[in-house]
């Protein structure tokens, strides 16, 4: 097994076809299918299905697939960190970003990285924060942003800025800014709420247990997308940050208001791993996201936040 094979099997995988692959891979066919039949020969099975609709990964295939696209990752990471000092920095960087704040931070990110460090990779993966960790935990991600995180063995967080939440509803509600919601007039409308146990919904349920109001959950989703809209075409009301809806607010798909009573606010940090090296590349571009959430809150690019890192 080498990584010419593995480098093959990703490729395969991922675009269903040896033709595709070979193109890809900038080889000729036959070269794939070789690494293909030498690692299955070394792994003892088949790794695809090899049927009128393409190459469908076997169970076993799909094992592979998943500590190969993980071995691959720590290479290039490697790889990044075996250079002479005086060489451009280069390599690969997998941020994860919260869906609320992706809209507003994945273009400056990749326009700054691209200015200071052509030679950096960036991959950019979106997801709640409960997946966000596990993936920074995996591997899978090298920093991510989180709700509210406390650090752990496994994960150091730096907190770098606080925002409120609010009351989003359709645009047939009554919302108001400048009227704010009691926390205790939610149990009076259907929420539609992300799943358990992620970031705002967890904010939530400690809320729920301070204050001894229940909500009558009317629908889960892990999508934002579908949050909003399923609140802008009338199936309830959610919580969300303003910089998650400011947009929508703007073209009078929602409608907004402050909670009170209590306040529900939420901290953002930076979370990186302890159980690993991080890699120049890194370094480099988690820099440059926190520069750039900086520079949106002094802007005035992110409502309601406060700065509170350095």
């Amino acid at each position: 097994m080498d990584i010419k094979q593995l480098r093959a099997l990703l490729a395969v995988a991922e675009t269903g076809s040896v033709t595709r692959a070979a193109e890809t891979l900038h080889i000729v066919q036959p070269a794939v299918s070789r690494h293909l039949k030498l690692l299955e020969e070394d792994i003892g099975t088949a790794l695809f299905d090899r049927g009128r609709y393409g190459m469908e990964l076997t169970e076993a295939g799909e094992i592979l697939v998943e500590y190969a696209r993980r071995a691959l990752q720590e290479l290039d990471r490697a790889r990044s960190e075996i250079q002479p000092n005086d060489a451009q920095v280069s390599g690969v960087a997998t941020i994860g970003l919260l869906p609320s704040t992706s809209g507003l931070l994945a273009g400056a990110l990749v326009s700054a990285v691209k200015a200071r460090y052509p030679a950096i990779r960036l991959r950019i993966t979106v997801g709640y924060a409960g997946h966000l960790q596990k993936w920074l935990e995996s591997g899978e991600v090298d920093a991510a942003l989180l709700y509210n995180p406390k650090t752990t063995p496994t994960i150091q967080a730096q907190v770098l800025l606080e925002e409120s939440l609010f009351v989003v509803g359709p645009p047939s509600s009554e919302l108001e800014p400048s009227h704010p919601v009691p926390f205790a007039d939610l149990s009076q409308w259907p929420m539609i709420l992300t799943s358990a146990p992620h970031g705002i919904r967890s904010l939530l349920e400690q809320a729920c247990r301070d204050t001894g109001v229940t909500l009558n959950v009317a629908a889960e989703t892990n999508s934002m997308d579908v949050q909003k809209t399923l609140v802008a075409c009338g199936h309830g009301f959610t919580i969300l940050p303003a910089i998650a809806v400011n947009e929508d607010v703007t073209r009078g798909l929602l409608r907004t208001a402050p909670l009170c009573n209590p306040e529900l606010q939420r901290r953002i940090a930076l979370a990186l791993p302890n159980t690993r090296r991080m890699a120049i590349a890194v370094r480099c571009a988690t820099a440059l996201l926190v520069d750039e959430m900086k520079i949106a809150v002094e802007r005035g690019d992110w409502p309601s936040a406060r700065w509170l890192g350095e």
